[in-house]
């Protein structure tokens, strides 16, 4: 097996794919692992779980993962003791991230294993790696054991305790009795959350028991496979938080949700804690048109049809909730879901789906007018939704002029928007995770004369491998749109997004409005391993995500880490210390390449400072946007709520507190755009639901229209009526 591998990487050249995949967070996922003491009880049960351990193929895996991330990664990376440190401690945040699990002994005893990874990983048994699961299978068997002999009895929901529920960074408890004492607590606030939706205690008992054995079904569900791929993942994403290892189950699991089409609800999920999240809605998809279901939802259950009944998955392998999500054709699958940013014990919502195909071709380009008042004119702002930079290479490479093209859609819908007469435009890329590097070039090519989008880089050795200049493909083209631009973003907008966003920019093209973007700067490649061994494997060996590049703009900045910097700055409901790739562990820093040659426009940070002041101005008095800021702040404020009450009452009062509170502050926002009052929030329809951010940053483009006309804004601004 090793001269195989040294054979591959002398004389196989490594195929470099340009397709920027919108990459979000992975969740480290919740497991509860631990160190045993020597009780009586513990060993038992130890007993239970010796069944797992790790294969042959494990190793072989674990050896060609390791060769791969030391002559592909784009760091140069080492396997060493620094890393082996890092791997530990994602692997045990992996499995007890709240600290609901782990003694502090347990961790203690996982110290001796610090830097031994690296060697495991490169040619010992990976037995460490399982015993360290094991530990975590006991764990989470004794609380569950806990949980039920709990719900002997009805607790006192009553009381004036108070329940700590977030608690990645408390400490970690001495002893059992610790233990018990949290786990009392969580209980009393799973009954808490059931009887706040009207369940009684017969109910709830039921419920609870049923959903605590159903945890410990699921850990006599776990394979050799579940446990090599959680550490191999942890020991990848130690590298950086884009590279992965799936095992062959979640490499198929993957291709399917990466294929042209598929039968779903279009959303991607991710496991956060006991719960299933949404982590994006596919645009196209069910979700997505059906427009309640939101990122960061939580499901608590699903049924069938219109009449199904509810299932409770809170706990369930992410896996077979996708499962059982999935189905048939036009068939109807309901969720229960917790809504994000939700106070603890709110109501938890219904949201019913039809299942239908996911094309991801339909992610198509959009466009809109918004008509703006300024002066007493009514001026036209043209708004193109880009929700993906998509391309159908596979048409494309046949010479089929009528490929889908982001490039072609957006050229096209200029088109017609310039046959409406509009007087301004604002290309929008919030949400837009990315999609092919080519697009992203193509699209600025149609509001710049020609010259450099954007720098390539393979490797940080800069002598082997210098910077590559990509250029607009079509640099005989003439600007296809010269007229007043934005481009507007927000902190999922990642990757190409942030290319075409930084040219723009670069080039004083145009302004870049709302948030600080993601910071994805980096570029990942996809390995099938089953074909770096000659020998097949019937199980499979899964797949490999390695970070082979990294981009920079043509001012020799990076987007990694960083992102692009709007010009004006829109209040945003996504915090950016909890999204976006400075949140992430072991993210690639930002550094700086040398500057490329381009002709940019004549600056514009006079017209910027003087767009600012008046988007201010008008932010001050505007009803929609003092309204959101009201919303922001009172999501935050629940954001970072860490203690909940454990007394029905005050928890149903602090509920109803802040229902009153949005209501009131809905209420006041219309009453002063002189709308009808509303008594209930569920009152407002479908047709009210607000896009202020794209509003302001219509009036902006507006005023870039006023301020154009204008021979010196600076000094005429007096004159102008915003």
């Amino acid at each position: 097996m090793e001269k195989e591998l040294r054979k591959f990487f002398q004389k196989k050249t490594l195929v470099l794919s340009l397709i920027l995949i919108a990459v979000y967070l992975p969740s480290p996922g919740k497991s509860e692992v631990n160190n045993l003491s020597n009780t009586k009880d513990n060993n038992l049960y130890a007993d239970e779980f010796s069944a797992l351990s790790p294969e042959i193929r494990h190793e072989a895996i674990g050896v060609l993962v390791a060769q791969f991330i030391q002559k592909s990664h784009y760091n140069n990376i080492k396997i060493d003791d620094e890393l082996s440190s890092k791997a530990l401690d994602l692997y045990i945040k992996n499995l007890d991230q709240n600290r609901m699990y782990f003694l502090e002994s347990d961790l203690e005893n996982f110290e001796r294993y610090r830097y031994q990874l690296d060697d495991i990983v490169k040619n010992k048994p990976l037995d460490p790696v399982f015993e360290i699961f094991k530990v975590h299978q006991v764990r989470v068997r004794n609380r569950l054991n806990f949980a039920i002999t709990q719900l002997s009895n009805e607790p006192d929901i009553f009381t004036d305790e108070y329940y700590t529920f977030e608690r990645s960074e408390e400490p970690w408890a001495k002893n059992e009795a610790e233990l018990n004492e949290i786990w009392r607590k969580r209980i009393i606030n799973d009954v808490v959350s059931l009887a706040l939706e009207g369940e009684q205690w017969e109910s709830i008992q039921n419920i609870l028991l049923k959903r605590y054995e159903r945890f410990i079904k699921r850990l006599d569900q776990v394979n050799n496979d579940d446990v090599f791929e959680r550490f191999m993942n942890m020991f990848s994403n130690a590298v950086d938080p884009h590279s992965s290892y799936l095992s062959p189950r979640n490499a198929d699991e993957y291709r399917i949700a990466m294929s042209l089409s598929y039968v779903g609800i279009g959303a991607t999920l991710r496991t956060e804690e006991d719960f299933v999240q949404i982590v994006n809605i596919i645009k196209g998809g069910p979700a997505d048109f059906d427009g309640k279901l939101k990122r960061d939802d939580r499901i608590t259950a699903i049924a069938q049809g219109k009449e199904g009944e509810f299932v409770d998955v809170i706990g369930w392998r992410l896996d077979d909730v996708v499962d059982i999500i999935r189905g048939p054709k036009d068939s109807t699958v309901k969720l229960q879901i917790i809504p994000a940013n939700a106070l603890p014990g709110s109501p938890r919502e219904i949201i019913e789906l039809t299942r239908g195909a996911v094309k991801l071709e339909e992610q198509a380009a959009k466009s809109q007018i918004v008509n703006v008042k300024k002066n007493g004119k009514d001026l036209s702002i043209g708004v193109i939704e880009v929700p993906g930079f998509y391309r159908d290479y596979s048409a494309s490479s046949w010479r089929n002029s009528n490929f889908t093209s982001v490039t072609r859609d957006v050229k096209r819908l200029i088109g017609e928007l310039n046959q409406e007469g509009i007087d301004g435009l604002v290309i929008d890329v919030r949400g837009n995770g990315g999609g092919h590097l080519t697009e992203a070039t193509a699209l600025t090519g149609l509001f710049i004369k020609n010259g450099p989008i954007v720098q390539f880089r393979k490797s940080t050795n800069i002598r082997r491998n210098p910077p590559q200049r990509l250029d607009d493909p079509d640099p005989v083209s003439r600007v296809y749109y010269d007229g007043p631009l934005a481009v507007l973003v927000d902190r999922f907008s990642a990757s190409a997004s942030e290319i075409f966003a930084g040219a723009i920019q670069d080039y004083s093209r145009g302004i870049i409005i709302g948030q600080q973007t993601y910071g994805k700067g980096t570029v990942q490649n996809l390995y099938s391993l089953d074909q770096y061994f000659r020998k097949k494997d019937d199980k499979g060996l899964g797949q490999l995500t390695l970070t082979i590049g990294k981009y920079y703009r043509i001012t020799g900045e990076s987007t990694q880490h960083r992102g692009v910097y709007p010009d004006i700055v829109l209040p945003s409901n996504i915090d950016i210390n909890d999204v976006g790739e400075s949140a992430r562990e072991n993210a690639l820093p930002w550094d700086v390449v040398k500057r490329t040659r381009f002709n940019a426009s004549a600056p514009i940070d006079s017209l910027i400072q003087t767009l600012k002041n008046y988007h201010n101005l008008r932010s001050e008095i505007d009803p929609n946007s003092q309204y959101q800021i009201s919303r922001i702040k009172a999501n935050e404020r629940i954001r970072n709520i860490k203690t909940v009450s454990l007394n029905i009452d005050k928890r149903r009062t602090a509920r109803e507190s802040e229902v009153s509170k949005a209501l009131a502050d809905e209420n006041k926002r219309r009453k002063a755009l002189d709308l009808q009052l509303i008594e209930n929030l569920e009152d407002i329809s479908e047709d009210e639901v607000l896009d202020i951010q794209l509003d302001q940053a219509a009036n902006i483009v507006a005023d870039m229209v006023v301020f154009a006309d204008l021979k010196n804004p600076l000094t005429t601004a007096n004159s102008y009526n915003n």
